[in-house]
């Protein structure tokens, strides 16, 4: 009989074990793979957490055989943001236009696979319980901030300058970095783009994103701290077509 590969299950952390397995994975991906810091990094717990940690959802995905969680998933509903006085990624972006569009909101982050388990079904089951917890609130808008590494942005000018001219979120939904942090994204104009050199350097939750029918916001930030160049992303879900809600979904 055939391996049927990993099972995983997907739930939310429940307590400060699971809170810390969570913040060990992220340590291991963004401190010690990409380079990353932060003020309230425990170099020597290896934990990668902030200030913003307490207030978020963590969906853990856990690997049914070892018991290791494997991935996880930042979440913070519109009305928690509230309680906090602002989104996690209002320190790069000015939300405004979304917080006065009266819609609910979910802004995703940190998002992370262990290195054995990326190119497999683990995403696919982080994105279903994505999904459900969506469902369940009756989120209309999801959002966040999604990295290229490294913090040299004409390196990346196919890729933002790409994202800019195809992917732009509509007015209505077109958040913008801060005046003060502010990055061109349009480096290039559209008549110099190689849309396949480009799709290249884009990191696979990025391209997740845009086949769900995901916008980017306007302008990139530049995070030293992480060693990362961020965009935001965008996705409504009433504009979302049906092949679209199918993928997302796991229909």
């Amino acid at each position: 009989m055939p391996d049927a590969g990993p099972s995983f299950t997907v739930k939310l952390a429940e307590n400060d074990t699971e809170l810390r397995a969570a913040q060990r994975l992220r340590y291991d991906v963004f401190i010690r793979e990409l380079g990353g810091g932060g003020e309230m990094v425990d170099h020597d717990a290896g934990l990668e957490r902030d200030r913003f940690d307490p207030y978020f959802d963590h969906m853990l995905a856990i690997d049914d055989q070892s018991g290791k969680v494997i991935g996880v998933y930042r979440l913070l509903p519109g009305d928690r943001a509230s309680e906090i006085g602002q989104f996690y990624s209002e320190d790069e972006y000015d939300l405004s236009i979304l917080k006065q569009g009266g819609r609910k909101l979910l802004e995703l982050g940190r998002s992370c696979l262990h290195p054995d388990y990326r190119g497999g079904t683990a995403m696919y089951h982080l994105w279903n319980g994505l999904a459900a917890y969506v469902a369940e609130r009756e989120i209309e808008v999801l959002f966040g901030v999604a990295s290229f590494h490294g913090t040299d942005p004409q390196a990346l000018a196919q890729p933002l300058s790409m994202l800019h001219h195809n992917h732009l979120a509509p007015p209505d939904l077109r958040v913008r970095a801060q005046p003060e942090v502010f990055q061109p994204m349009d480096m290039l104009d559209s008549d110099k783009l190689d849309r396949r050199a480009a799709m290249v350097q884009v990191p696979a939750l990025i391209k997740a994103y845009l086949r769900l029918g995901g916008f980017v916001g306007e302008g990139a930030f530049i995070d030293h701290m992480f060693n990362t160049t961020d965009v935001c992303l965008i996705l409504d879900t009433a504009r979302m077509n049906e092949r679209q809600r199918r993928i997302y979904g796991g229909a």
